[in-house]
This record gives structure tokens, sequence and C-alpha cells, in this order.
């Protein structure tokens, strides 16, 4: 069935229902017409049993002389009179030698009416319908007044009702069927058009969506998801091509560097202090490069959701001594502000990392004094990176987290634009977020907040 296309599945489903139901409604119609046969068949036979005992009641009612009794002629089907003993006291033509009631029949007649249905025989071949009553019949004591009625015409409109439904009923299946799947396809018919655009979307041409359906129904709802999802694909596209590019453009520069610096040094002949300086510049350009590459990487990995994060109970304190003491080993540039007691549970090493990238911005982009300041707030702890320097500009505050990005108008600085990116990463993989404003008397404030419940937080906010 699952090989079966939808519309033919439908259709199919739904010929089996009007199967069924068809079923359901014939055998209810055949035997609600055989019920009202029946019944009418039993309120003729107890009419002409009423108007038989007023007869049979009346003084000087002649039986004995079966063939010629006058009141068994005249009405519809036949009539049989039996004494107590199955005696046939009078009956219609051709009954009047065959008892029509059995001895044990005969006797629960005689206490009270009793309704009898004869199949077949060779006196009434066409089956028949019995209505055996009990009567007081002057001088002859308690008779059983028979009436009964062939069963002929029941059984003939019964066939031609049968044969009336096994004709309709396909008819009808066929029709229903055919109608199903008219309805099927017309309801289809929306999600073929969204499946035709689908085919003709790519990523050469941006902005195409799927066609919706005028009815707010499940099809409607299936085709704004989707085209929700082509949305998502196409910034993701954007994000990935504007990245590769980037990185390019990151990577040339360093690679430029280097091979002018290699070029220059093999050119003609030089002296140890010339080799030695363009070894040191070459150096330095690898350094970037290395460093380049290991932003590129994390980012890689936070994009994919592998960016890895093991949070543990940590000292604040320690940590923001720590990034000083690798920025700052004379402690005169950079302040440390952090309760001693602060913990929090988090990655130690991807705090580090994120903090050093924040202060080698404010080393870079700052003033003469970085300070690093760590305070409790909202159920979490905020990781400031404060410097005195001119601040962001104010058209680079909404955009400074964003991939290669930086404060400068030009691209000549050491940084790739990728520190504060990485910076928000790191919060997002603890459950946190980053933000960045300018303080109110001049210089750059750049925070991380990172909640208490971070090591839950984490797999439910994964790094983006």
């Amino acid at each position: 069935m699952s090989r079966i296309p939808t519309r033919l599945r439908l259709t199919l489903a739904f010929a089996s229902m009007m199967v069924l139901v068809l079923a359901v409604i014939g055998v209810f119609v055949y035997l609600r017409f055989r019920s009202d046969l029946d019944h009418t068949i039993n309120q003729n036979l107890k009419t002409q049993t009423g108007g038989l005992i007023s007869l049979l009641r009346r003084p000087g009612a002649r039986l004995g002389t079966a063939g010629d009794t006058a009141f068994v002629s005249g009405h519809e089907g036949f009539v049989q009179v039996l004494d107590s003993h199955g005696i046939v006291l009078a009956a219609t033509s051709q009954l009047e030698h065959t008892p029509l009631l059995s001895g044990s029949e005969l006797e629960a007649a005689l206490q009270h009416p009793q309704l009898f249905t004869r199949g077949p025989t060779s006196t009434l071949p066409e089956g028949s319908r019995l209505l055996a009553t009990p009567v007081d019949a002057p001088g002859h004591g308690r008779v059983v007044l028979v009436v009964g009625s062939t069963l002929d015409e029941r059984g003939s409109a019964l066939s031609d009702l049968a044969v009336l439904l096994a004709i309709v009923g396909p008819i009808a299946l066929i029709i229903a069927s055919a109608i199903g799947y008219g309805l099927a396809s017309a309801a289809l018919r929306p999600v073929e058009l969204m499946r035709t655009r689908a085919a003709s979307v790519s990523a050469s041409e941006p902005g195409r969506r799927l066609p919706l359906p005028l009815a707010d129904d499940e099809i409607r709802r299936l085709g704004t998801t989707l085209n929700e999802m082509l949305e998502r694909l196409e910034e993701s596209f954007a994000r990935e091509r504007a990245f590769v590019a980037n990185a390019s453009h990151e990577l040339r520069t360093p690679l430029a560097t280097l091979k002018t610096e290699l070029e220059l040094a093999l050119r003609r002949e030089r002296g140890v202090d010339e080799l030695r300086d363009a070894l040191r510049s070459a150096d330095a350009e690898v350094d970037r490069l290395s460093a380049l590459a290991d932003d590129l990487l994390v980012l890689a990995r936070a994009d994919e959701g592998r960016m890895s994060v093991h949070p543990v109970a940590t000292n604040v304190a320690e940590i923001l001594n720590t990034v000083r003491d690798r920025f700052d080993p004379t402690h005169e540039r950079v302040r440390v502000i952090a309760p001693p007691e602060l913990t929090i549970v988090a990655d130690p090493q991807r705090l580090e990392q994120a903090l050093g990238n924040l202060v080698e911005n404010a080393g870079r982009y700052g003033g003469s004094e970085i300070r690093l300041i760590a305070a409790a707030r909202d159920g979490g702890v905020e990781l400031h990176v404060e410097d005195d320097g001119p601040g962001f500009p104010v058209d680079f505050l909404d955009r400074a987290f964003e991939r290669f990005t930086r404060g400068d108008p030009g691209r000549g600085g050491a940084g790739a634009g990728l520190g504060l990116s990485i910076v928000r990463t790191i919060a997002r993989a603890h459950g946190g977020e980053a933000s960045a404003g300018n303080r109110p008397h001049g210089g750059a404030d750049v925070w991380l907040f990172i909640p208490a419940d971070a090591a839950d937080r984490r797999s439910a906010a994964p790094a983006r």
C-alpha cells in the first residue's frame, strides 16, 4: 500500500468505506422492508381472524361440511377450523383433509393465539404464514381457527429488492469512487503545485517561494512552514557565502604578506639581520594564520552544534586573574574587580578564551586601563570587560557580534573580526548571552551573562 500513489490510496480507502456503508445500508433496508412486509401480513391475518371469529361465535354456524362452509370463502389466503383433536371441521378448498397444525402446535393454539411460518410444502409450495386462534364455537366447544396467507408475494418483493440493491450498490460505489478520486485530486492539487514550484527552487534564484492555497488548512500551514524553511536556508546560504568570502579575504592578506616577505628574502643575498627580520615577519603572519584557523574552527563547530563545553564549579576571580596575568603580567594596565567567593558552573577554558578575546580587543582599541569586573545578577554572573578608550561607533553596536565585522572602517587591523562572534558563541553554549555597549563617561563595555544553571541550559540552548 505504501507504494500506491496517495490519491489512489485515498480513493481505495474511500471506496472501502463506501462498500461497508452500502452493505450496512443494504442490509438495513432489506431487513426493514422484510419486517414491514411481515408486519403487514400479520396485520392482515389478524384482521381476517377477527371477522371470522365473529362468524364462528354466531349461533347456528355450520361446521362439519368443510368444503361448503360459507364463511371460509371470500377471504384472502386460506382458512381452516380444527377441533380439539385436530379434525378439520371447515377449510378452504384443497385443505379439507390436511390439518395445518401438528399436535404440539394445536395444543399451544388451544391455549393462546400462535403465529407460525411454514416453508415450502407440497400443499403450499410458496411457504405460508399461519395465525392460529382458539375460539369457543357454539355446539362444537373449543376449536382452533387457522387463518393463513401464502408468502409468494413477500418472496417476490424481497427478491426484487435484493436484485435492485445488487444493481444499484455497485453503480453507487463506482460513482462515489469516481467522486472520491476527483475530490482527492482536487485536495492534492495545491501539493502538486508546491511540488512543481519546489522542483524549480535553487540557490541561484533566491526569493522563490511555494504557492499557498487560499484555505487556511493543513496544506497551507505545510506550505507556510516550507517557505519559512526556505527562508532560513537562504539566510544560511547567504551567511555561508559571506563567511567563505570573508574567510578567504582574511586568509589572503596574511598569505600575501608571507609570500612577499619570502620573495624579498630570496630575491638577493641578504645579511643575517635582514633574514632574521624577514623570518620574524613571516612568523608573525603564520601566528596570525594559525589564530584565524583556530577561530574559524571554533565557529564551524558551533554551527554544527558540536562546540565542546564542560561546565564545572569554577571560582570567577581565579579566571579573571588568570586572564589578567596572561595579558598584563605586571598588573599595571588590567584591574580585576570580583568577589573572591563568587563561583559559577561553567567551562573555565572557554570562559578564559572569551575573556581573552575581549581583553585583546580592549588592549587594541581601548585606552590606558582595562577593568575585569564580575558580579552576581539575575540568577547568574555577569563578566564585564571595560576600557577607557573611544568606545564603539554607535552604528556598529547592532552588528558588533557579527562575524568579520570590526569597528574600524578599514580591514588593515590585526584582527579578523571574529573575536566578539566567538565570545557570543561561548556565552550561548553555556545558555547565556553576550552584549556590548558604551560607558556613559567614555569607553567600551562588553560583557557575558552566564546563568547559574548553565550546565542544564546548554542542552536546551545549543551553540549557534
